[in-house]
C-alpha cells in the first residue's frame, strides 16, 4: 500500500477528486435556483428550430453532475501518476479543468435557453453563457498548467544525473575523454540530391504515385546516410547513421591505435557506410577523418569535420584503447 502512495501525487489526487465533484454540486444547487422558471420536461438536445429531445428536470440534472463529475475525473486522474512525465501532468491538469468547466458550462447554457419559456420546444442554448463559459475554461485550464507545481520526486534520471557527477568528481579527467557530434554531408550534396531525385519523383507521382513515393523515400533514406552521430567515450566509439541506426561499433578493447587524416571516400568505396577491402567506413565527403587500426588488424574510417575534431577524436580513442589494454597491447599512431 505504502509503495502505491508513494507512486501518486497526493496533492493533485485530493484536487483532481474534489474539484469535478465540487464542480457537479454547485451545478445542482443553480439548477434548482432555477427550476420554477424552467418548462417540464426540459430539452436536452436542440437544432435551429428549437428542442429536439427531452427529459425531465431530475434527469437532466442527475445526469449533468455524472458528466462532469466523470469526464472531470477522467481527464484530472491522469496528471496524478509520478510515473508520468512532468508536462504531461502540467497539461492534463489544465485540460481536465478545461474539460470539466466546459461540460458545466453547456449544461448551464442549455437550462438558461429554457428559464422563463412555457415549451421546451422554443428554446435554444444561451449562445452568452456558452460563448463566456467556453472562454473562462480555456483560459483557467492554461493558467492552471503554468500554475500547477507537480511534487518533486526522485527518478532514474536522477541517479544517473548523480553517478555521472560522482564520476565527475573523482574523476575530473571523464569530460576530455567523451565526445557527442554530429558529422553531415555538404550542403550542395543534398541540394544535388533534391534536383536529382525529389524533383523528378514528384513529376513520376502525377502518372504512378506509388512509383513516385518509392523514388522520393529512396533519396530520403540515402540522404539519411550522409548524416551521421558520433559518440566516443573510454568504452569505445560507437556511430549512428541517420542518427539512429548503429554502423559502427568499436569497443575500446580491440581499438590498437587511432589517428587524424585526409581522407578521399573513394579510396573506401564512396560515401555513406561502406565495407572495402580491410575497411569499414562512414564517411559523409572526402576530408578530415579518424582512421582506427583494430587489434584484428581491419581498419575503422570515420568522418570527423574538422581537422581539430579529428584530433580531438583520435585522442579519446587513444587513451580509451591504454585504459583498456593496461598490458601495453594498444600501439600508438604511427606504431609498427
Amino acid at each position: 500500500m505504502g509503495t502505491f502512495r508513494e507512486s501518486l501525487d497526493i496533492r493533485a489526487l485530493r484536487f483532481a477528486l474534489a474539484f469535478p465533484l465540487l464542480l457537479a454540486i454547485g451545478f445542482v444547487v443553480c439548477a434548482q435556483m432555477l427550476r420554477n422558471d424552467l418548462p417540464d420536461p426540459v430539452a436536452v438536445m436542440w437544432n435551429a428550430d428549437g428542442g429536439t429531445a427531452f427529459a425531465p428536470f431530475g434527469a437532466y440534472v442527475t445526469g449533468g453532475a455524472a458528466l462532469i463529475t466523470f469526464f472531470g475525473w477522467v481527464a484530472f486522474l491522469q496528471a496524478v501518476p509520478l510515473s508520468r512525465p512532468v508536462v504531461m501532468r502540467r497539461v492534463m491538469m489544465g485540460l481536465g479543468l478545461m474539460v470539466s468547466l466546459f461540460v458545466t458550462t453547456v449544461l448551464a447554457a442549455g437550462l438558461v435557453g429554457q428559464s422563463g419559456i412555457g415549451e421546451a420546444r422554443a428554446s435554444h442554448v444561451d449562445p452568452i453563457v456558452l460563448a463566456m463559459g467556453s472562454g473562462a475554461a480555456v483560459s483557467l485550464g492554461v493558467v492552471l498548467m503554468f500554475a500547477f507545481k507537480p511534487d518533486p520526486r526522485w527518478t532514474r534520471e536522477d541517479d544517473q544525473a548523480l553517478e555521472a557527477e560522482r564520476l565527475h568528481i573523482t574523476d575530473p579527467d571523464l569530460a576530455r575523454d567523451t565526445l557527442r557530434m554530429w558529422v553531415h554531408a555538404r550542403s550542395s550534396v543534398f541540394v544535388m540530391i533534391i534536383v536529382s531525385a525529389l524533383f523528378p519523383a514528384a513529376l513520376i507521382a502525377i502518372a504512378v504515385p506509388w512509383l513516385g513515393a518509392l523514388v522520393a523515400a529512396a533519396a530520403l533514406v540515402g540522404a539519411g546516410f550522409l548524416f551521421a552521430r558520433v559518440r566516443a567515450d573510454r568504452g569505445g566509439l560507437q556511430v549512428f547513421a541517420g542518427g539512429v541506426v548503429p554502423v559502427l561499433t568499436v569497443p575500446a578493447v580491440d581499438i590498437a591505435a587511432a589517428a587524424p587524416a585526409e581522407v578521399k571516400a573513394a579510396d573506401f568505396g564512396g560515401w555513406g557506410w561502406r565495407h572495402h577491402d580491410d575497411a569499414t567506413a562512414m564517411l559523409v565527403s572526402s576530408g578530415p577523418a579518424v582512421v582506427v587500426r583494430k587489434l584484428n588488424g581491419r581498419r575503422v574510417a570515420l568522418s570527423a569535420g574538422t581537422a581539430a575534431t579529428a584530433d580531438k577524436l583520435a585522442g579519446i580513442l587513444n587513451r580509451a584503447a591504454e585504459r583498456a589494454h593496461p598490458g601495453g597491447q594498444a600501439q600508438q599512431p604511427g606504431a609498427r
